[in-house]
């Protein structure tokens, strides 16, 4: 691994912050999960754009739950299963498929939810990682 240093616009910043505020995870981590994921940066689809765009007229109680949403108890254990037999490499091709899908729904729940946080904080409250 290298060092680099990387001036990075207020924006970028603010939005890995949101997510890794939301997510309990170090900025920088965040910043690198995307930079490997993500190069070259693609754009957010349609829908999730206008989504995440409808959030600012949602009311405070409902970008709270969006805030606080996670996955149930049995999805967890079941990405947690799969997550397992894949770095043991003995996912078949509709496990790999679930798995890619779960991780989908994962990273736009990320999305949603720190877009959720950044509102609340802007209407003036106080949001934790740890809601």
């Amino acid at each position: 691994m290298s060092d680099y240093t990387l001036i990075v616009p207020d924006e970028m910043v603010e939005a890995a912050r949101q997510i890794a505020e939301a997510t309990s995870q170090p900025i920088e981590q965040v910043l690198l999960n995307r930079l490997k994921t993500a190069l070259p940066l693609p754009a957010i689809p349609l829908d999730e754009e206008q989504e995440l765009e409808a959030f600012r007229h949602l009311s405070d109680e409902a970008l709270w739950l969006i805030a606080k949403e996670q996955f149930t108890t049995t999805i967890k254990g079941r990405m947690d299963d799969l997550m397992d037999n894949n770095s043991r490499g003995i996912l078949d091709d509709e496990a790999r498929q679930e798995l890619e899908g779960w991780v989908e729904r994962g990273e736009r729940m990320m999305v949603r939810k720190a877009e959720a946080a950044f509102l609340l904080e802007k209407r003036g409250y106080s949001v934790t990682p740890n809601f």
